[in-house]
């Protein structure tokens, strides 16, 4: 199975260490921080332009992979 990588644009910041991202196209996604990123005390911001990872069961659904 192979996950899209996709660019967008953090909105919202919900509990659960949960982001809202509009992304390019326009569509929003829920999206929580990959480990790797979490390791390494990456803060993600309101704001913030970040790449993501969409399940390809859910495409509502997503991996922020890095901050751009």
């Amino acid at each position: 199975m192979s996950e899209r990588r996709l660019d967008g644009v953090v909105t919202e910041t919900m509990p659960s260490a949960l982001y809202r991202v509009r992304l390019e196209q326009g569509s929003m996604v829920t999206a929580h921080i990959a480990d790797r990123m979490d390791r390494n005390f990456v803060r993600i911001l309101v704001g913030d332009r970040v790449r993501l990872e969409l399940s390809p069961s859910d495409a509502g659904r997503g991996r922020i992979v890095q901050k751009i």
